[in-house]
């Protein structure tokens, strides 16, 4: 089954309305593949929004960087899947390892988090991933395995999930996995998908690489065979994001 190439773009905590509208408008004047080859959705922080979403072009999408675990209420500083729901935002980012890490979200929630957006129609960019001394000591796939459990475990329907490897010592350092590391383990998370799930879903889950991608090494990358597309972080703040997205026609599919 061919799985569409996606490419994220995760602005993080970064920018100012100009700087916002500055980005915009470079994508919106870039020529890049049309929709029946690439997927982009770009993430801005929330107070930008619905800026983005109103002045970005109509192939691209937006997402949000995060929402709550359940229906909003007295749950001061969190936004809702209903309100992104509300403001026609498609997309959220959920578990990135920098919220995994910084503000100690579980696996556990991190997947309520995932079947709870997916179940009010909001699409899930679900992220996974291993820190150095986790990779060093052998047990990435166990750590990924166990990430992703905690979403099987609560997600039935998989074609609103994308999931997102990114191996934490890759993350905005420079370094990033070769495309065999990344390769490797998006073939064994196919396989965990496959024996735990169901083919089906492994074969038309989206597993997408994120770790320090940039024009330099995306089109190596983007050649693996169970590499789906890319979460980009710092590198979607720049015009590189472009030729980013371009790497979706080094797919043959």
């Amino acid at each position: 089954m061919a799985r569409k190439f996606f490419v994220g773009g995760n602005w993080k905590c970064n920018g100012t309305t100009e700087e916002v509208k500055k980005i915009v408008t470079t994508l919106n004047e870039a020529e890049v593949p049309s929709e029946d080859v690439v997927e982009v959705v770009v993430s801005p922080p929330f107070v930008f929004l619905t800026l983005v979403k109103s002045l970005l072009r109509s192939d691209f999408h937006v997402a949000a960087q995060n929402c709550w675990v359940r229906k909003g209420g007295a749950f001061t500083g969190e936004i809702s899947a209903e309100m992104l729901v509300n403001l026609g935002i498609p997309w959220v980012i959920i578990g990135h390892s920098e919220r995994r890490a910084l503000l100690n979200e579980p696996n556990e929630f991190v997947g309520d988090k995932v079947a709870y957006a997916v179940s009010q129609g909001v699409k899930a960019n679900a992220c996974i991933g291993e820190t150095l001394e986790q990779r060093e000591s052998g047990s990435t796939m166990a750590v990924v395995a166990a990430q992703t459990k905690a979403i099987a475990e609560k997600v039935t329907n998989w074609e609103n999930v994308v999931l997102a490897y990114e191996p934490v010592w890759a993350i905005g350092t420079g370094k990033v996995a070769t495309p065999a590391q990344a390769q490797e383990v998006h073939c064994e998370l196919r396989k965990w998908l496959n024996d735990n799930v169901n083919s089906e879903v492994a074969a038309s889950t989206r597993i997408i690489y994120g770790g320090s991608v940039n024009g330099a090494n995306c089109n190596e990358l983007a050649a693996q065979p169970d590499v789906d597309g890319f979460l980009v972080g710092g590198a979607s703040l720049k015009p590189e994001f472009v030729h980013i997205i371009k790497a979706a026609t080094v797919k043959k599919n």
